[in-house]
C-alpha cells in the first residue's frame, strides 16, 4: 500500500527516508492557528488531525496517509514557529534556564479502511546557555523560523549547547518513528 506524508517539513522527510520507507509528499495547508486549545498536548492532535482529514479529500487511492504537528512548550509556556527576530532571540536565551518539551502528534489513517491511529510523543531538551553570537548565527540563517519553538535540534551550532534529551532525537525533530511504525502497522490489519 501506497506511504503518504502529509507534510512540508524536511525534517519529517528525512526520518521517513531514513527509516526505509517509499513515499509520497502531499500538503494539508492547515491554517493551523485557527486551531487552538489551552491543553497543549491535545493541540498538536487537533492539528495532525485537521491535516489528515483535509487530504483524505484528495487521495483517491488506498494509501496509507502519515500527518503530523508538535508544539513546543517551555516554562509552561507555548512555543510555536517564532513570529520575528525578536521572539526568535526571546526563544532561545530562555533555554538554557528551562529545559524544552517537544510535543509531538502523529496521526496515520488507512484510506481504504478509514481506520485511523494517533497519539502523542515527548521529549524534553536540556540546553546549557546558548552564546549570544550562536544565537545570532541561527536568527540569520533563518532555519529556526520553520521549527516550532525556535530551534533545530540537527544544527551544527547548537549542538554544543545541547546538555541532553529525554526521549528520541526524531521526535524532537518532529517524527518519532518507533510510534509512527506502531501507528503504520495497526491501521494495515
Amino acid at each position: 500500500m501506497k506511504i503518504i506524508l502529509g507534510s512540508r517539513s524536511i525534517f519529517r522527510r528525512a526520518i521517513l527516508s531514513k527509516a526505509g520507507y517509499d513515499f509520497e509528499v502531499m500538503s494539508a495547508d492547515v491554517d493551523e492557528k485557527s486551531i487552538r486549545s489551552d491543553n497543549f498536548q491535545l493541540l498538536p492532535l487537533l492539528i495532525a488531525k485537521a491535516k489528515a482529514e483535509t487530504l483524505l479529500n484528495k487521495i483517491h487511492s488506498p494509501s496509507i496517509l502519515i500527518t503530523a504537528d508538535q508544539v513546543a512548550v517551555c516554562d509552561g509556556a507555548l512555543r510555536e514557529k517564532p513570529v520575528n527576530k525578536n521572539q526568535a532571540r526571546e526563544y532561545l536565551e530562555s533555554y538554557g534556564q528551562h529545559p524544552v518539551e517537544t510535543i509531538t502528534a502523529v496521526v496515520v489513517t488507512n484510506t481504504q479502511t478509514k481506520q485511523q491511529a494517533a497519539e502523542i510523543d515527548v521529549a524534553i531538551v536540556h540546553f546549557k546557555p546558548i552564546k549570544r553570537a550562536v544565537i545570532n548565527q541561527l536568527i540569520s540563517q533563518g532555519n529556526i523560523f520553520h521549527a516550532a519553538g525556535g530551534f533545530i535540534i540537527e544544527d551544527p551550532l547548537l549542538k554544543p549547547f545541547i546538555d541532553h534529551v529525554d526521549g528520541t532525537v526524531e521526535s524532537v525533530s518532529g517524527l518519532p518513528m518507533q510510534l509512527t511504525n506502531q501507528l503504520i502497522n495497526q491501521v494495515r490489519e
